[in-house]
């Protein structure tokens, strides 16, 4: 990807591309979020000196130099965390990202808690496509604090609402998305990202065909509106995108997503108008049930829940909402393995433990439902 695309989402904060990565190779990477750390060895005099001019070298802007000497320096003094941080930041910087990746590994073995190594290490690895190892990598960085500035949490967070929606994590996307509205990050590239994640379409806004990306970017609008909590607005946008686009699948969900916490009623009409476009929808039949069961109609709920899993029964949430409302309609027995199925596939899912406790108390396994507690409470915390 084009360097200056790569940073084109800092533009909001007026910073441009070359700020943005001069910025990002400072020692004090990330508003000096951690301190370089002194070599756990004492190096001989020859490396001494290779220090000595390679930070010369990179304060001097001479990068292919400075790379050499700190290639030359970590192969005399290997625990020397500096070196390999600058190592690593500068072949970013000449994108050198394979490299890049090899030297900030070295960094984090290091110094494992560095999360603003982390979130270079994963934006090198978006770059060489190796997109589960960057997804690993961003998430890890932002555990580790490196997005608590505004202007850092616009390139990690972006990016990985990129790699949710290319892993087809959608809501999670939106999720994302939504935060980073929320706190004043906008621009076009997110705008189109949104769009895709509307629009439930696994790849990265460059992919888009350009007889696409006016639907892409008018979808993103409309789901940005409503993520603002412009829910008035946001409903228009979408009632002119559905005039365009009468049949096209998955917006209707989209939006009916977006509103089932602030207007169920709204999205359960929703959920049944994406049903009238594709009825065997299961993601559409998951979200219907949840939202009925949300309202206490776990009957109702039942329904369009064993559509959701008779229509496709790897999908986590299908499971999930069918396992809750058998426990609520007192088929205990018949929630169990709906609901173990859920903790296969994602094991600290709090929903499913929530539920799992229910079932056991009710059914007299008090064992059972004790280990489901602690759990739920260890979650929790």
């Amino acid at each position: 990807m084009d360097q200056t695309k790569h940073f084109g989402i800092l533009d909001h904060w007026r910073i441009d591309a070359l700020k943005a990565f001069r910025f990002l190779l400072t020692s004090l990477f990330f508003m000096g979020m951690f301190s370089i750390h002194a070599s756990a060895q004492r190096p001989d005099d020859s490396a001494e000196l290779l220090k000595t001019e390679a930070d010369q070298a990179r304060v001097q802007g001479n990068v292919t130099q400075a790379i050499d000497l700190y290639t030359k320096a970590v192969q005399l003094d290997s625990a020397w965390p500096d070196g390999w941080w600058y190592l690593g930041s500068l072949q970013y910087a000449t994108n050198a990202y394979g490299p890049a990746v090899t030297a900030l590994t070295h960094y984090i073995d290091l110094v494992p808690k560095a999360g603003p190594a982390f979130a270079l290490r994963g934006l090198c690895e978006f770059e060489q496509k190796q997109y589960p190892k960057s997804l690993q990598d961003l998430q890890q960085a932002i555990a580790l604090g490196a997005a608590n500035q505004p202007k850092n949490a616009g390139i990690l967070f972006y990016h990985e609402a990129l790699l949710l929606t290319m892993f087809g994590r959608y809501e999670e996307a939106l999720t994302t998305y939504g935060n980073m509205l929320k706190h004043g990050m906008a621009s076009d590239e997110i705008i189109d990202g949104i769009g895709l994640a509307v629009l439930r379409l696994p790849m990265l806004p460059y992919e888009v065909d350009v007889k696409r990306s006016s639907q892409v970017f008018e979808a993103g609008k409309a789901a940005a509106s409503i993520l603002n909590d412009q829910i008035d607005a946001g409903g228009q946008e979408f009632e002119a995108f559905f005039r365009e686009y009468p049949t096209l699948p998955n917006v209707h969900y989209s939006f009916g997503y977006l509103l089932s916490v602030a207007e169920p009623d709204a999205a359960i009409a929703q959920m049944q108008k994406e049903l009238a476009i594709v009825p065997s929808s299961a993601i559409a039949h998951s979200m219907l049930a949840w939202i009925l069961g949300t309202q206490g109609k776990y009957d109702e709920a039942l329904v369009d829940a064993q559509k959701a899993v008779a229509e496709n029964p790897s999908l986590v949430m299908a499971q999930l909402v069918l396992g809750q409302d058998l426990v609520e309609t007192d088929n205990l027995q018949d929630a169990l393995p709906h609901l173990n199925a859920v903790l296969s596939a994602d094991p600290r899912n709090l929903d499913a433990h929530l539920a799992l406790a229910k079932a056991y108390s009710e059914m007299g396994r008090k064992e059972d439902a004790r280990r489901e507690r602690l759990l739920c409470l260890t979650l929790t915390r």
